[in-house]
């Protein structure tokens, strides 16, 4: 069992490889094993591109390794229909592999088990639950994008140890670390969307590119949610350097204004949300995101910041995935600006709970990754 975990944990790293190319496909990552040891590999690298089953088997030949004498580790259950590319079911039965490992099961419910009851109908032996969860959580995006109209929804925070991600007037910079701020970069290049609330557009004055050395793919859309519009004609980064690129999530009744007029007329885009009643006048940020999925095509999204925002986006149930980068830092001043807010929580039992991912350290800031607990 240990030697069918560190095998199946080799294959989610490979499928990691793919994040941000394969939407709307999951990431999936297979290995090629023969006598304790891994021969072959393979993940799928993009949409439309063979699937990571394929990719190990090409590997096999590419190295003279015989596949009818391994066992295949894959995450996700082998798919048994015709699609962009053939079923892999096929190739597998095709290249003689005898026995099959299987993360978690297809969670399409019209395809669950196909894949593994067609291979075990022609005598291929199949297993299935090898780091289930992991494997699950490696397909996330993948459940999100079959079962909502959104994207999948990632919530960054940079804070200290009491939980502050700004000083009482505002000041945000540097919480985090240098590898830290390179790993958010990372993530823009994958994140077709970075969202900020509107007192982050008008106290930092951001970019929100992708400013990694070397860089020179495609720059996420930003996206800023206010109420209340800026003037055209005010000192901005964004607006200066890229309004083609910029959305404003605001009032149904802002986005028919003068202002919104003049921004449309610099190439901005101006959304008028709808609001919900609970809480009073808070604007439908899912709808923002469906238009997002729907207009622009964004897959991922990544919602930056402040802590109305973050809140707001967590009340919603809009947050999929949060990724926190905690510095070794304290400010203890009760009203410097916390990781979320505008919410009045009366005991414990009206806490937030999330589950934890991932762990790690980028060079001294604390990394967690977390889902909402189930």
């Amino acid at each position: 069992m240990h030697e069918d975990c560190a095998f199946m944990d080799q294959a989610i790293r490979l499928a990691e490889q793919g994040r941000g190319r394969t939407a709307p496909n999951p990431c999936v990552g297979a290995v090629l094993t023969r006598g304790g040891e891994v021969v072959a590999e393979g993940w799928h690298t993009a949409c439309g591109q063979p699937h990571a089953e394929v990719e190990a088997l090409r590997d096999a030949q590419a190295k003279g390794v015989d596949p009818r004498g391994c066992t295949l580790y894959v995450t996700l259950e082998p798919c048994n229909h015709q699609g962009k590319t053939p079923p892999c079911t096929r190739a597998i039965l095709e290249a003689g592999v005898p026995e099959v490992v299987v993360g978690c099961a297809d969670p399409n419910p019209t395809v669950a088990g196909g894949g593994a009851d067609f291979l075990r109908g022609r005598g291929v032996t199949v297993r299935m639950g090898v780091r289930e969860q992991e494997c699950r959580d490696l397909i996330a995006d993948f459940l999100v994008w079959q079962t909502t109209a959104r994207p999948y929804s990632i919530l960054k925070l940079a804070t200290t140890l009491d939980g502050k991600i700004a000083t009482r007037d505002g000041q945000a910079a540097w919480i985090s670390g240098e590898a830290s701020r390179r790993e958010v970069h990372r993530l823009r290049t994958w994140c077709q969307a970075v969202i900020v609330g509107g007192g982050t557009f008008r106290a930092d004055n951001p970019s929100l590119t992708c400013r990694l050395p070397g860089y020179d793919g495609p720059q996420p859309l930003a996206v800023i949610v206010s109420r209340s519009l800026p003037d055209p004609a005010q000192d901005s980064n964004l607006l200066s350097t890229r309004p083609d690129q910029i959305i404003f999530w605001t009032t149904e009744a802002q986005s028919r204004s003068i202002r919104a007029t003049r921004l449309t007329e610099l190439g901005v885009t101006v959304w008028g949300l709808p609001c919900l009643k609970t809480p009073a006048e808070t604007l439908d940020l899912n709808a923002g995101l469906q238009l997002l999925r729907k207009d622009r095509g964004c897959h991922y999204t990544l919602t930056e910041g402040g802590g109305h925002l973050a809140g707001s986006m967590q009340r919603q149930g809009l947050v999929d995935e949060l990724r926190i980068f905690q510095a070794m830092k304290v400010l203890g001043d009760e009203e410097a600006r916390s990781a979320f807010a505008g919410r009045k929580a009366l005991s414990m039992q009206d806490c937030w709970e999330f589950r934890l991912v991932e762990q790690g350290f980028f060079e001294t800031d604390l990394y967690l990754r977390l889902r909402a607990k189930e």
